[in-house]
């Protein structure tokens, strides 16, 4: 991927010391429910605060939701990426293989859970989850890990921030009908380039 952005960026220090808290964080804690309860505080700061989000990174597309790529960790431990739904715009049932914590930035999104009956049919499992700006869930096979999402709202976009414990773009998921066959994907991302999160040139040029 390009690392040139087809225009200025948006003031991207809230997202630069998220990654750096992150990749800490992986570093130390082994334990997914230890590093879920540090991590998930971290990341109701950073979508409590909405200054920082490029608007490249944040454009819906008419026909399907994008998922922007932010940041991969070069050991592929993480990523965070920008989840951006058009109006009335929703996910199939899918699944994530890896722990997950979704923190809403605009609008709302709403959440329902899945889960294999004895049958081995796919039911609705509990009540659909609306979640609003600065709130944050987690996901994972531990946690329960199948879900579909969409956008709240008919009339307008929504925006959720993610962090998962890998490469999200390139592991292979799973799709789910609800007569519990499955099909699996690769999501990839809709973006070409990156945000320089390292250069702090105008900071330093500024402070002469």
């Amino acid at each position: 991927m390009s690392q040139t952005p087809p225009s200025p960026l948006s003031p991207l220090s809230p997202l630069r010391d998220f990654v750096a808290f992150t990749t800490a964080l992986v570093a130390r804690e082994p334990d997914e429910a230890r590093l879920l309860a540090d991590l998930r505080p971290a990341l109701a700061a950073l979508v409590g605060r909405d200054d920082w989000l490029p608007d490249e990174l944040a454009q819906p597309d008419p026909q399907r939701y994008c998922q922007y790529l932010l940041h991969a960790d070069g050991l592929e431990r993480f990523s965070v990426v920008s989840f951006v739904w058009g109006p009335g715009q929703q996910t199939p049932v899918h699944d994530h293989t890896v722990w997950g914590l979704i923190g809403m930035l605009r609008g709302e999104e709403i959440s329902q859970r899945y889960a294999h009956d004895a049958q081995g049919r796919l039911r609705p499992e509990g009540a659909r989850a609306r979640l609003r700006p600065g709130q944050v869930e987690a996901v994972s096979p531990r946690l329960g890990d199948i879900h579909r999402v969409s956008n709240a709202f008919t009339d307008r976009s929504s925006i959720s921030i993610h962090v998962y414990g890998a490469n999200i773009g390139a592991v292979q998921r799973w799709v789910y009908a609800e007569d519990g066959g499955r099909k699996p994907f690769v999501s990839g991302y809709s973006n070409r380039w990156l945000p320089n999160l390292w250069d702090r040139s105008n900071k330093t040029v500024a402070a002469r």
